[in-house]
Protein backbone atom coordinates (compact mmCIF):
# COMPACT_ATOMS: atom_id res chain seq x y z
CA UNK A 1 0.00 0.00 0.00
CA UNK A 2 1.08 3.64 -1.03
CA UNK A 3 2.14 5.65 1.57
CA UNK A 4 -0.57 8.34 0.53
CA UNK A 5 -3.25 5.42 0.79
CA UNK A 6 -2.49 4.85 4.11
CA UNK A 7 -2.49 8.05 5.43
CA UNK A 8 -6.14 8.84 4.07
CA UNK A 9 -6.98 5.21 5.61
CA UNK A 10 -6.00 6.67 8.79
CA UNK A 11 -8.23 9.41 8.49
CA UNK A 12 -11.54 9.13 10.77
CA UNK A 13 -14.63 9.25 8.88
CA UNK A 14 -16.06 12.08 11.29
CA UNK A 15 -13.42 14.22 10.82
CA UNK A 16 -13.79 14.39 6.59
CA UNK A 17 -17.10 14.62 6.52
CA UNK A 18 -16.45 17.74 9.38
CA UNK A 19 -14.12 19.07 6.25
CA UNK A 20 -16.22 18.33 3.37
CA UNK A 21 -18.90 20.48 5.64
CA UNK A 22 -16.66 23.50 6.10
CA UNK A 23 -15.55 23.70 2.49
CA UNK A 24 -19.63 24.17 1.23
CA UNK A 25 -21.47 27.33 1.12
CA UNK A 26 -22.76 28.58 4.46
CA UNK A 27 -26.37 29.44 5.37
CA UNK A 28 -25.19 32.98 5.78
CA UNK A 29 -23.61 33.47 2.68
CA UNK A 30 -26.69 32.10 1.10
CA UNK A 31 -28.95 34.20 2.82
CA UNK A 32 -26.90 37.07 1.46
CA UNK A 33 -26.53 36.21 -2.09
CA UNK A 34 -30.29 35.55 -2.30
CA UNK A 35 -31.22 38.75 -0.76
CA UNK A 36 -28.94 40.69 -2.73
CA UNK A 37 -30.19 39.16 -6.17
CA UNK A 38 -33.23 40.15 -4.42
CA UNK A 39 -32.52 43.47 -4.02
CA UNK A 40 -29.97 43.54 -7.79
CA UNK A 41 -34.06 42.37 -9.63
CA UNK A 42 -35.64 44.67 -7.78
CA UNK A 43 -33.29 47.43 -9.01
CA UNK A 44 -33.02 46.21 -12.59
CA UNK A 45 -36.72 46.15 -12.82
CA UNK A 46 -37.02 49.99 -11.90
CA UNK A 47 -34.18 50.32 -14.84
CA UNK A 48 -36.07 48.76 -17.18
CA UNK A 49 -39.57 50.05 -16.75
CA UNK A 50 -37.96 53.99 -16.16
CA UNK A 51 -34.97 53.47 -19.40
CA UNK A 52 -36.91 51.27 -21.46
CA UNK A 53 -40.95 51.46 -20.97
CA UNK A 54 -41.71 55.03 -19.54
CA UNK A 55 -42.12 56.45 -23.04
CA UNK A 56 -44.59 53.70 -24.68
CA UNK A 57 -46.23 53.75 -21.15
CA UNK A 58 -46.72 57.35 -21.13
CA UNK A 59 -47.96 57.62 -24.65
CA UNK A 60 -50.45 54.76 -24.13
CA UNK A 61 -51.92 56.58 -21.10
CA UNK A 62 -52.47 59.44 -23.09
CA UNK A 63 -54.03 57.92 -25.91
CA UNK A 64 -56.63 56.58 -22.79
CA UNK A 65 -56.98 60.18 -21.63
CA UNK A 66 -57.40 61.59 -25.16
CA UNK A 67 -59.74 59.27 -25.67
CA UNK A 68 -61.76 58.92 -22.53
CA UNK A 69 -62.33 63.17 -23.46
CA UNK A 70 -63.34 62.65 -26.75
CA UNK A 71 -66.44 60.40 -25.05
CA UNK A 72 -67.24 62.77 -23.10
CA UNK A 73 -67.42 65.46 -25.12
CA UNK A 74 -69.11 63.11 -27.78
CA UNK A 75 -71.81 62.52 -25.01
CA UNK A 76 -72.47 65.86 -24.13
CA UNK A 77 -72.50 67.08 -27.90
CA UNK A 78 -75.36 64.34 -28.47
CA UNK A 79 -77.51 65.52 -25.35
CA UNK A 80 -76.41 69.29 -24.36
CA UNK A 81 -76.84 72.47 -25.51
CA UNK A 82 -73.85 74.86 -27.14
CA UNK A 83 -73.52 76.25 -23.90
CA UNK A 84 -72.69 73.67 -21.92
CA UNK A 85 -70.56 71.62 -24.38
CA UNK A 86 -68.28 75.10 -24.42
CA UNK A 87 -68.05 74.90 -20.84
CA UNK A 88 -67.04 71.02 -20.87
CA UNK A 89 -64.42 71.56 -23.53
CA UNK A 90 -62.81 74.54 -21.59
CA UNK A 91 -63.09 72.52 -18.13
CA UNK A 92 -61.18 69.07 -19.83
CA UNK A 93 -59.11 71.45 -21.51
CA UNK A 94 -57.53 73.07 -18.62
CA UNK A 95 -57.92 69.88 -16.46
CA UNK A 96 -55.94 67.88 -19.15
CA UNK A 97 -53.33 70.39 -20.75
CA UNK A 98 -54.92 69.72 -24.00
CA UNK A 99 -56.24 72.02 -26.70
CA UNK A 100 -59.79 70.94 -27.90
CA UNK A 101 -61.38 72.04 -30.85
CA UNK A 102 -64.57 71.02 -32.67
CA UNK A 103 -65.46 71.54 -36.45
CA UNK A 104 -68.17 71.78 -39.03
CA UNK A 105 -68.03 69.38 -42.16
CA UNK A 106 -65.48 72.01 -43.80
CA UNK A 107 -63.57 72.41 -40.80
CA UNK A 108 -64.54 75.42 -39.73
CA UNK A 109 -63.87 76.58 -36.36
CA UNK A 110 -67.38 75.84 -33.76
CA UNK A 111 -65.53 76.00 -30.46
CA UNK A 112 -61.88 75.85 -29.19
CA UNK A 113 -60.09 75.81 -25.91
CA UNK A 114 -56.32 75.70 -26.05
CA UNK A 115 -54.73 75.39 -22.82
CA UNK A 116 -51.10 74.42 -24.46
CA UNK A 117 -49.88 78.21 -24.73
CA UNK A 118 -50.80 78.42 -28.46
CA UNK A 119 -48.11 76.14 -29.39
CA UNK A 120 -51.04 73.20 -30.65
CA UNK A 121 -50.43 71.48 -34.46
CA UNK A 122 -54.67 72.34 -34.02
CA UNK A 123 -54.10 76.31 -33.57
CA UNK A 124 -50.66 76.95 -34.97
CA UNK A 125 -51.61 77.99 -39.27
CA UNK A 126 -48.14 77.12 -40.10
CA UNK A 127 -48.60 72.83 -39.24
CA UNK A 128 -52.50 73.31 -39.44
CA UNK A 129 -53.65 70.39 -41.63
CA UNK A 130 -57.23 69.60 -40.71
CA UNK A 131 -58.00 69.63 -44.13
CA UNK A 132 -56.29 66.50 -44.68
CA UNK A 133 -57.55 64.57 -41.60
CA UNK A 134 -61.47 66.18 -42.07
CA UNK A 135 -61.04 64.32 -45.84
CA UNK A 136 -59.54 60.83 -44.15
CA UNK A 137 -62.35 61.32 -41.89
CA UNK A 138 -65.21 62.21 -43.83
CA UNK A 139 -64.30 60.35 -47.32
CA UNK A 140 -61.64 58.29 -45.94
CA UNK A 141 -61.60 54.34 -44.34
CA UNK A 142 -60.88 55.69 -40.96
CA UNK A 143 -62.82 56.09 -38.15
CA UNK A 144 -60.70 57.85 -35.79
CA UNK A 145 -57.22 59.13 -36.26
CA UNK A 146 -54.69 59.25 -34.08
CA UNK A 147 -50.94 59.90 -34.65
CA UNK A 148 -47.69 61.25 -33.47
CA UNK A 149 -47.61 65.12 -35.06
CA UNK A 150 -44.56 67.58 -35.46
CA UNK A 151 -44.63 71.54 -34.70
CA UNK A 152 -42.27 72.48 -37.91
CA UNK A 153 -42.65 75.89 -35.72
CA UNK A 154 -41.89 74.74 -32.42
CA UNK A 155 -39.82 71.70 -32.71
CA UNK A 156 -42.03 69.47 -30.89
CA UNK A 157 -44.06 66.58 -30.90
CA UNK A 158 -47.85 66.21 -30.01
CA UNK A 159 -50.24 63.28 -29.90
CA UNK A 160 -52.98 64.16 -32.30
CA UNK A 161 -56.76 62.59 -31.93
CA UNK A 162 -59.71 63.08 -34.33
CA UNK A 163 -63.39 61.75 -35.14
CA UNK A 164 -66.78 62.37 -36.31
CA UNK A 165 -68.91 63.16 -33.59
CA UNK A 166 -71.61 60.38 -33.59
CA UNK A 167 -74.20 60.98 -36.25
CA UNK A 168 -73.50 64.99 -36.38
CA UNK A 169 -72.09 66.96 -38.85
CA UNK A 170 -69.32 67.76 -36.35
CA UNK A 171 -65.76 66.61 -35.84
CA UNK A 172 -63.74 66.72 -33.18
CA UNK A 173 -59.97 67.28 -32.57
CA UNK A 174 -57.81 67.11 -29.35
CA UNK A 175 -53.90 67.52 -29.53
CA UNK A 176 -51.67 66.96 -26.07
CA UNK A 177 -48.17 67.54 -26.13
CA UNK A 178 -45.79 64.63 -25.11
CA UNK A 179 -42.30 66.27 -24.73
CA UNK A 180 -42.53 66.46 -20.89
CA UNK A 181 -42.21 63.02 -20.54
CA UNK A 182 -38.64 63.24 -22.04
CA UNK A 183 -37.43 65.94 -19.58
CA UNK A 184 -39.15 64.30 -16.72
CA UNK A 185 -37.79 60.68 -17.75
CA UNK A 186 -33.96 62.41 -17.92
CA UNK A 187 -35.24 63.61 -14.02
CA UNK A 188 -36.12 60.53 -13.20
CA UNK A 189 -33.58 58.58 -14.73
CA UNK A 190 -30.82 60.69 -12.79
CA UNK A 191 -32.79 60.58 -9.05
CA UNK A 192 -32.66 56.39 -10.28
CA UNK A 193 -28.65 56.58 -10.17
CA UNK A 194 -28.84 57.68 -6.44
CA UNK A 195 -31.36 55.87 -5.53
CA UNK A 196 -29.92 52.85 -6.90
CA UNK A 197 -26.14 53.48 -5.15
CA UNK A 198 -28.42 54.47 -1.71
CA UNK A 199 -30.31 51.43 -1.90
CA UNK A 200 -27.10 49.07 -2.86
CA UNK A 201 -25.34 50.06 0.12
CA UNK A 202 -28.41 49.75 2.60
CA UNK A 203 -29.26 46.25 1.00
CA UNK A 204 -25.59 45.14 1.28
CA UNK A 205 -25.43 46.44 5.10
CA UNK A 206 -28.73 45.00 6.37
CA UNK A 207 -27.97 41.67 4.56
CA UNK A 208 -25.11 41.29 6.08
CA UNK A 209 -26.17 41.59 9.96
CA UNK A 210 -29.66 39.89 8.47
CA UNK A 211 -27.65 36.50 7.52
CA UNK A 212 -25.64 37.00 11.01
CA UNK A 213 -28.71 36.96 12.94
CA UNK A 214 -30.81 33.86 10.96
CA UNK A 215 -27.61 31.96 10.49
CA UNK A 216 -26.73 32.70 14.64
CA UNK A 217 -28.64 30.03 16.04
CA UNK A 218 -27.84 27.73 13.53
CA UNK A 219 -24.28 28.05 14.24
CA UNK A 220 -25.42 27.62 17.57
CA UNK A 221 -26.55 24.32 17.42
CA UNK A 222 -24.21 23.22 15.06
CA UNK A 223 -21.96 23.63 18.33
CA UNK A 224 -23.51 21.81 20.39
CA UNK A 225 -24.75 18.92 18.10
CA UNK A 226 -20.62 18.12 18.21
CA UNK A 227 -20.62 18.60 21.70
CA UNK A 228 -23.27 15.78 21.52
CA UNK A 229 -21.59 13.68 19.00
CA UNK A 230 -18.69 13.57 21.27
CA UNK A 231 -20.90 11.23 24.33
CA UNK A 232 -21.52 14.85 25.86
CA UNK A 233 -25.78 14.33 26.69
CA UNK A 234 -25.41 17.11 29.56
CA UNK A 235 -25.34 19.58 26.48
CA UNK A 236 -28.42 21.68 25.84
CA UNK A 237 -29.59 23.28 22.47
CA UNK A 238 -31.22 26.98 22.53
CA UNK A 239 -33.06 28.39 19.64
CA UNK A 240 -35.23 31.09 21.06
CA UNK A 241 -35.03 33.65 18.18
CA UNK A 242 -36.95 32.07 15.96
CA UNK A 243 -40.42 29.47 16.02
CA UNK A 244 -38.92 26.48 13.42
CA UNK A 245 -35.17 26.93 15.30
CA UNK A 246 -36.76 27.36 18.42
CA UNK A 247 -39.14 23.80 17.63
CA UNK A 248 -35.75 22.14 15.94
CA UNK A 249 -34.08 22.67 19.43
CA UNK A 250 -36.71 21.28 21.36
CA UNK A 251 -36.71 17.76 18.93
CA UNK A 252 -32.99 17.98 19.53
CA UNK A 253 -33.18 18.31 23.08
CA UNK A 254 -35.88 15.62 23.30
CA UNK A 255 -33.65 13.23 21.14
CA UNK A 256 -30.46 13.66 23.59
CA UNK A 257 -32.87 13.08 26.43
CA UNK A 258 -33.68 9.54 24.66
CA UNK A 259 -30.51 9.07 23.38
CA UNK A 260 -29.28 9.63 27.21
CA UNK A 261 -31.65 7.00 28.70
CA UNK A 262 -30.89 4.41 25.88
CA UNK A 263 -27.36 5.03 27.04
CA UNK A 264 -28.52 4.66 30.56
CA UNK A 265 -30.24 1.57 29.55
CA UNK A 266 -27.45 0.18 27.87
CA UNK A 267 -24.93 0.54 30.85
CA UNK A 268 -27.46 -0.66 32.96
CA UNK A 269 -28.06 -3.90 30.82
CA UNK A 270 -24.38 -4.34 30.75
CA UNK A 271 -23.78 -4.20 34.31
CA UNK A 272 -26.32 -6.43 34.99
CA UNK A 273 -25.98 -8.82 32.39
CA UNK A 274 -22.85 -9.14 33.10
CA UNK A 275 -23.79 -9.69 36.90
CA UNK A 276 -25.82 -12.27 36.02
CA UNK A 277 -23.58 -13.91 33.56
CA UNK A 278 -20.80 -14.18 35.84
CA UNK A 279 -22.60 -15.33 39.24
CA UNK A 280 -23.94 -18.72 37.12
CA UNK A 281 -20.40 -18.58 34.80
CA UNK A 282 -18.75 -18.78 38.68
CA UNK A 283 -21.32 -21.59 40.29
CA UNK A 284 -20.37 -23.78 36.74
CA UNK A 285 -17.12 -23.46 37.02
CA UNK A 286 -17.05 -23.68 41.10
CA UNK A 287 -19.01 -27.27 40.74
CA UNK A 288 -17.49 -28.23 37.75
CA UNK A 289 -13.80 -28.00 39.71
CA UNK A 290 -15.75 -29.65 42.67
CA UNK A 291 -16.82 -32.91 40.49
CA UNK A 292 -13.26 -33.20 39.30
CA UNK A 293 -11.62 -32.73 43.00
CA UNK A 294 -14.20 -34.08 45.51
CA UNK A 295 -17.29 -36.00 44.25
CA UNK A 296 -15.94 -37.61 40.95
CA UNK A 297 -16.27 -40.84 42.47
CA UNK A 298 -18.91 -40.53 44.80
CA UNK A 299 -22.28 -40.57 42.45
CA UNK A 300 -24.80 -38.87 45.00
CA UNK A 301 -22.66 -35.79 45.33
CA UNK A 302 -21.35 -36.18 41.93
CA UNK A 303 -25.28 -35.79 40.36
CA UNK A 304 -25.99 -33.21 42.86
CA UNK A 305 -23.37 -31.03 41.70
CA UNK A 306 -24.21 -31.90 37.90
CA UNK A 307 -27.78 -30.91 38.78
CA UNK A 308 -26.40 -27.33 39.94
CA UNK A 309 -24.64 -27.02 36.88
CA UNK A 310 -27.46 -27.97 34.69
CA UNK A 311 -29.84 -25.05 36.42
CA UNK A 312 -27.05 -22.53 36.29
CA UNK A 313 -26.66 -23.41 32.28
CA UNK A 314 -30.31 -23.10 31.58
CA UNK A 315 -30.55 -19.83 33.71
CA UNK A 316 -27.84 -18.71 31.13
CA UNK A 317 -29.74 -19.89 28.47
CA UNK A 318 -32.96 -18.24 29.82
CA UNK A 319 -30.91 -14.42 30.02
CA UNK A 320 -29.80 -15.20 26.38
CA UNK A 321 -32.70 -15.86 24.86
CA UNK A 322 -34.39 -12.58 26.80
CA UNK A 323 -31.79 -10.81 25.89
CA UNK A 324 -32.61 -11.80 22.22
CA UNK A 325 -36.13 -11.65 22.02
CA UNK A 326 -35.97 -8.06 23.70
CA UNK A 327 -33.50 -7.22 20.45
CA UNK A 328 -35.86 -8.84 18.20
CA UNK A 329 -38.92 -6.93 19.55
CA UNK A 330 -37.22 -3.35 19.72
CA UNK A 331 -36.05 -3.77 16.22
CA UNK A 332 -38.84 -4.53 14.53
CA UNK A 333 -38.16 -7.85 13.07
CA UNK A 334 -41.31 -9.80 14.99
CA UNK A 335 -44.55 -9.76 12.92
CA UNK A 336 -47.64 -10.65 14.96
CA UNK A 337 -50.10 -13.68 14.14
CA UNK A 338 -52.66 -12.66 15.20
CA UNK A 339 -55.51 -14.91 16.11
CA UNK A 340 -59.25 -15.30 17.77
CA UNK A 341 -59.04 -16.88 21.47
CA UNK A 342 -61.25 -17.04 24.42
CA UNK A 343 -59.85 -15.52 27.80
CA UNK A 344 -61.07 -17.76 29.90
CA UNK A 345 -59.39 -20.86 27.91
CA UNK A 346 -56.52 -18.93 27.85
CA UNK A 347 -56.24 -17.66 31.79
CA UNK A 348 -57.21 -21.17 32.61
CA UNK A 349 -54.31 -22.77 30.50
CA UNK A 350 -51.87 -20.07 31.95
CA UNK A 351 -52.72 -20.71 35.46
CA UNK A 352 -52.66 -24.63 35.60
CA UNK A 353 -48.73 -24.36 34.67
CA UNK A 354 -48.53 -22.59 38.74
CA UNK A 355 -49.48 -25.71 40.29
CA UNK A 356 -46.49 -26.89 41.00
CA UNK A 357 -45.19 -23.75 43.10
CA UNK A 358 -48.55 -24.24 45.01
CA UNK A 359 -47.80 -27.44 45.82
CA UNK A 360 -44.20 -27.48 46.41
CA UNK A 361 -43.66 -23.60 47.55
CA UNK A 362 -46.81 -22.95 49.24
CA UNK A 363 -48.06 -20.08 46.72
CA UNK A 364 -51.51 -18.90 46.80
CA UNK A 365 -53.03 -18.03 43.46
CA UNK A 366 -56.45 -16.71 42.78
CA UNK A 367 -57.70 -16.22 39.69
CA UNK A 368 -61.19 -14.33 39.09
CA UNK A 369 -62.94 -13.93 36.17
CA UNK A 370 -65.69 -12.13 34.67
CA UNK A 371 -67.94 -13.48 31.47
CA UNK A 372 -66.18 -15.17 29.12
CA UNK A 373 -65.15 -12.74 25.96
CA UNK A 374 -63.85 -13.48 22.83
CA UNK A 375 -60.28 -11.42 22.10
CA UNK A 376 -57.92 -10.82 19.24
CA UNK A 377 -53.83 -11.00 19.60
CA UNK A 378 -50.80 -12.85 18.94
CA UNK A 379 -51.54 -15.97 21.63
CA UNK A 380 -48.24 -17.00 21.28
CA UNK A 381 -46.68 -13.64 22.48
CA UNK A 382 -49.78 -12.63 24.84
CA UNK A 383 -49.33 -16.17 26.82
CA UNK A 384 -45.55 -14.54 27.00
CA UNK A 385 -47.13 -11.64 28.75
CA UNK A 386 -49.20 -13.44 30.85
CA UNK A 387 -45.91 -15.71 32.05
CA UNK A 388 -43.73 -12.75 32.73
CA UNK A 389 -46.21 -10.67 35.01
CA UNK A 390 -47.00 -13.71 36.95
CA UNK A 391 -43.30 -14.59 37.19
CA UNK A 392 -42.66 -11.29 38.43
CA UNK A 393 -45.22 -11.74 40.97
CA UNK A 394 -44.51 -14.75 42.40
CA UNK A 395 -40.91 -13.14 42.67
CA UNK A 396 -42.00 -10.14 44.64
CA UNK A 397 -44.93 -11.41 46.80
CA UNK A 398 -42.75 -11.80 49.90
CA UNK A 399 -44.10 -13.50 52.95
CA UNK A 400 -47.62 -13.55 51.85
CA UNK A 401 -46.99 -15.61 48.87
CA UNK A 402 -50.46 -14.87 47.30
CA UNK A 403 -51.04 -13.70 44.29
CA UNK A 404 -54.37 -12.41 42.27
CA UNK A 405 -55.19 -12.58 38.36
CA UNK A 406 -58.26 -10.47 37.40
CA UNK A 407 -60.04 -10.56 34.17
CA UNK A 408 -62.17 -7.12 34.34
CA UNK A 409 -64.86 -6.45 31.12
CA UNK A 410 -65.03 -3.20 29.75
CA UNK A 411 -66.75 -1.70 26.48
CA UNK A 412 -64.42 -2.79 23.40
CA UNK A 413 -61.70 -4.52 25.91
CA UNK A 414 -60.86 -7.10 28.82
CA UNK A 415 -58.58 -5.75 31.42
CA UNK A 416 -56.16 -8.18 32.87
CA UNK A 417 -54.49 -7.39 36.35
CA UNK A 418 -51.75 -9.68 38.00
CA UNK A 419 -51.45 -8.30 41.82
CA UNK A 420 -48.89 -8.98 44.44
CA UNK A 421 -48.78 -8.38 47.93
CA UNK A 422 -45.48 -8.04 48.38
CA UNK A 423 -43.21 -4.63 49.66
CA UNK A 424 -44.30 -2.22 46.52
CA UNK A 425 -42.03 -0.48 44.24
CA UNK A 426 -41.26 2.94 45.07
CA UNK A 427 -42.65 6.39 43.66
CA UNK A 428 -39.63 6.91 42.29
CA UNK A 429 -39.01 3.73 40.51
CA UNK A 430 -42.44 3.51 38.78
CA UNK A 431 -41.95 5.64 35.87
CA UNK A 432 -38.94 3.01 34.92
CA UNK A 433 -40.11 -0.10 35.90
CA UNK A 434 -41.19 -1.14 32.17
CA UNK A 435 -37.97 0.67 30.87
CA UNK A 436 -35.02 -0.19 32.14
CA UNK A 437 -33.17 -3.55 33.62
CA UNK A 438 -35.00 -3.75 36.92
CA UNK A 439 -34.20 -6.18 39.56
CA UNK A 440 -34.90 -6.10 43.26
CA UNK A 441 -31.40 -7.31 45.02
CA UNK A 442 -32.90 -8.93 47.51
CA UNK A 443 -35.18 -10.77 45.50
CA UNK A 444 -34.16 -14.86 46.22
CA UNK A 445 -32.57 -16.55 43.62
CA UNK A 446 -34.54 -19.91 43.57
CA UNK A 447 -37.36 -17.65 41.88
CA UNK A 448 -35.77 -14.73 39.92
CA UNK A 449 -36.11 -14.90 36.28
CA UNK A 450 -33.27 -12.99 34.03
CA UNK A 451 -34.33 -9.18 35.05
CA UNK A 452 -35.95 -8.61 31.58
CA UNK A 453 -39.23 -9.85 31.81
CA UNK A 454 -41.21 -6.53 31.92
CA UNK A 455 -39.31 -5.51 29.20
CA UNK A 456 -39.91 -8.09 27.44
CA UNK A 457 -43.89 -7.68 28.49
CA UNK A 458 -43.64 -3.83 27.24
CA UNK A 459 -42.32 -4.75 23.96
CA UNK A 460 -44.89 -7.01 23.13
CA UNK A 461 -47.76 -5.19 24.15
CA UNK A 462 -46.19 -1.94 22.52
CA UNK A 463 -46.44 -4.34 19.05
CA UNK A 464 -50.16 -4.95 20.17
CA UNK A 465 -51.09 -1.19 20.67
CA UNK A 466 -52.25 -2.64 23.80
CA UNK A 467 -52.31 -0.28 26.95
CA UNK A 468 -50.33 -1.23 30.55
CA UNK A 469 -49.16 0.26 32.96
CA UNK A 470 -48.64 -0.17 37.23
CA UNK A 471 -50.53 0.77 40.66
CA UNK A 472 -48.27 0.43 43.52
CA UNK A 473 -47.81 1.00 47.27
CA UNK A 474 -45.07 -0.08 49.70
CA UNK A 475 -45.81 -2.17 52.38
CA UNK A 476 -48.93 -3.10 50.37
CA UNK A 477 -48.42 -4.85 47.42
CA UNK A 478 -48.33 -4.01 43.54
CA UNK A 479 -51.00 -4.44 40.23
CA UNK A 480 -49.48 -5.19 36.72
CA UNK A 481 -52.25 -4.50 34.72
CA UNK A 482 -52.77 -4.56 30.66
CA UNK A 483 -56.01 -4.34 28.13
CA UNK A 484 -56.80 -6.65 25.55
CA UNK A 485 -59.26 -5.76 22.72
CA UNK A 486 -62.23 -7.68 22.42
CA UNK A 487 -63.45 -9.20 18.83
CA UNK A 488 -66.67 -6.83 17.77
CA UNK A 489 -69.37 -9.76 17.35
CA UNK A 490 -67.42 -11.47 20.28
CA UNK A 491 -68.18 -14.64 18.61
CA UNK A 492 -65.44 -17.07 17.13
Amino acid sequence: MKKSDKKASKAPVSETKWYEFGRKTTLRSHIWVYFMAFVVAILLLLWLFQFFFLNSYYQAAKTKQIKSVAATIELSVMNEDVSAVAELIDKLAFENNMCIAITDKFANFKFVSDFMGGRSVITDQGGFRLFEYRNRLLYGSDDEIYEKQASDRFTKTELLYGKILGDTDYLIFISSSIEPVDSTAQIIKQQLIYITIIIFELAFIITMLLSKRLSAPIVKITESAKDFAKGNYSVRFEGNDYAEVEALSNTLNYAVKEVSKVDELRRDIISNTSHDLRTPLTMIKAYAEMIRDLSGDNPEKRNEHIGVIIDETDRLSALVNNILEISKLQSGAIQLEMSEFSIHEKLSEVMSRYKILSERDGYEFELKLDEDVICEGDQQKLEQVFYNLINNAVNYSGDSRRIIVRQINKPGFVRIEVTDFGKGIEKDKLPVIFDRYYRDEHTKRDVVGTGLGLSIVKEILKLHKFPFGVQSELGKGSTFWFEIRIKPDNKR
